[in-house]
C-alpha cells in the first residue's frame, strides 16, 4: 500500500512547500503570542508551544503516512470512517466524557487526552461524499437519488453540531459539501432552493441564540457593547490596527498581555498582524490563497472523479474556514470562533487538516500538474 503505484508522478512540490511555510511561520508566530498566557497559566512559557509542536508532529507523520498511500484506496471506507466519526460526535453529549470551553460542549475528554470529533467529521464526511457523488454522478437530477439522501445525511451531522451548538463549524462543513455536490454534478436549482431555505432557518436558529444574535449586533455596531459582548472584536480591530504597515516586531505585542481573549485560538491572526504589520500579514494569508489555487489545480487533473471532488473538498474546507476567521477578525463578517488552520491551538485540528493535506498531496501524485 506505502509502494509507488505505476504512473505515479512526483508529488507537488509547490503544495508541500507551502503547506510548510504555513506551519513554520505559524508555530515560529504561536511561540510568541502563546508565550504570556503560558506563563501566566502554568509558569512556564513554551507550555502551549510544546503542546502545539507535539500536535504538529503528529500532524506531520499522518501528513506524511497519507501522501505515500493511494487516495482511492479510502474510496471504500468512506461510509465506515463517516459512522465512526459521528458516533464520536454523539459522544460529546455524554457526562463524564464531554468537555465544554467557551459555549460549546464539543470536546471528548478522557484520562487528559481531549479530542474535537467535528474535525473528525469534516475529512470523513468529504470522503464519503466524494465517493457517493462518484457513483451517483448520473442520477443527481433525481431528487430521491440526488439532493435528499445528500440532505439526509447533512442533517444528521447538522443536528449534532447544533446541540453543541457549534454554528461555526457546521457552515465550514455545510459550504464545504455544497460546493462539492455542485462540482461533483448537483443540479444549482436543487442546491438554490435548499441554499435559500437553510438561510431562513439558520436565521431562525439565531433569533433563539442571544449570543449569536450579540455577535451579529458587534458586527454592524463596534459601538453596541464596548466592554462586554463586543470586546473580543473591538480588542482584535485595536491589535490588528496598532501593527500598522509593518508591525511592532515579533513578541513586541500589548494585546496578548491579557487584553484580547482566545489568543492562542481563533483570535491568533488579530495578535499576528499586530506583529508582523499588514504586508507581512497579507503575505501570510497568500500563503493559504496559493495553497487553494494548487488544490484546484490538482483536482482539474486528478485521475478519477473521486480525486477531483476530494481535491476540491479539501482545499474549500480550509478556504472557507480561512476566511471565517480572518474575516472575523478584521470585522467583514460575524465572528464565528472557528480556528485559523494550521495555526490556531488544536491538536484535532491540526491533526485532521494535515491529514486531509497528506490525501491531496497523494492525489497530486496521480497527476500531471506543472
Amino acid at each position: 500500500m506505502l509502494q509507488p503505484r505505476s504512473g505515479e508522478h512526483k508529488p507537488d512540490k509547490l503544495l508541500i512547500f507551502d503547506i510548510g511555510l504555513i506551519v513554520v511561520v505559524g508555530l515560529i508566530m504561536f511561540s510568541s503570542v502563546s508565550a504570556v498566557l503560558s506563563y501566566s497559566e502554568f509558569g512556564s512559557s513554551y507550555y502551549y508551544f510544546n503542546h502545539q509542536l507535539l500536535g504538529v508532529a503528529v500532524g506531520i507523520f499522518f501528513f506524511w503516512l497519507l501522501s505515500k498511500i493511494d487516495y482511492r484506496i479510502w474510496r471504500k471506507y468512506g461510509f465506515l470512517f463517516l459512522i465512526i466519526s459521528l458516533f464520536f460526535l454523539i459522544l460529546v453529549f455524554i457526562p463524564g466524557l464531554s468537555a465544554q470551553y467557551g459555549t460549546s460542549k464539543s470536546w471528548i475528554s478522557l484520562g487528559g487526552f481531549s479530542l474535537q470529533p467535528s474535525e473528525l467529521v469534516k475529512i470523513s464526511f468529504l470522503i464519503y461524499l466524494a465517493a457517493w457523488l462518484e457513483r451517483k454522478k448520473d442520477k443527481l437530477s433525481y431528487i430521491n437519488e440526488g439532493i435528499l439522501p445528500f440532505l439526509m445525511v447533512l442533517g444528521v451531522i447538522a443536528i449534532l453540531m447544533l446541540l453543541q451548538p457549534d454554528l461555526g463549524t457546521l457552515f465550514i462543513i455545510a459550504a464545504t459539501s455544497f460546493i462539492v455536490y455542485f462540482v461533483g454534478g448537483g443540479k444549482i436549482f436543487h442546491l438554490t432552493v435548499i441554499s435559500i431555505l437553510g438561510v431562513l432557518l439558520l436565521g431562525l436558529i439565531i433569533s433563539f441564540n442571544s449570543y449569536q444574535i450579540n455577535r451579529i449586533k458587534c458586527w454592524s455596531d463596534l459601538s453596541f457593547s464596548n466592554k462586554d459582548v463586543c470586546y473580543q472584536l473591538n480588542q482584535s480591530l485595536i491589535a490588528v490596527g496598532s501593527g500598522g504597515l509593518w508591525g511592532r516586531g515579533v513578541g513586541q505585542s500589548k494585546q496578548k498581555f491579557m487584553y484580547l481573549p482566545e489568543i492562542i485560538g481563533d483570535s491568533i491572526f488579530a495578535v499576528i498582524a499586530e506583529e508582523i504589520g499588514f504586508l507581512f500579514s497579507s503575505c501570510f494569508l497568500f500563503l493559504y490563497i496559493f495553497l487553494f489555487y494548487r488544490g484546484v489545480c490538482i483536482a482539474k487533473k486528478a485521475s478519477d472523479n473521486f480525486g477531483k471532488l476530494l481535491a476540491i473538498g479539501i482545499v474549500t474546507w480550509i478556504m472557507v474556514q480561512t476566511t471565517l476567521n480572518i474575516g472575523g477578525m478584521i470585522n467583514l463578517i460575524p465572528m464565528t470562533g472557528v480556528p485559523l488552520p494550521l495555526v490556531s491551538y488544536g491538536g484535532s485540528a491540526m491533526f485532521a487538516t494535515l491529514a486531509a493535506l497528506g490525501v491531496l498531496v497523494n492525489i497530486s501524485k496521480q497527476t500531471k500538474t506543472d
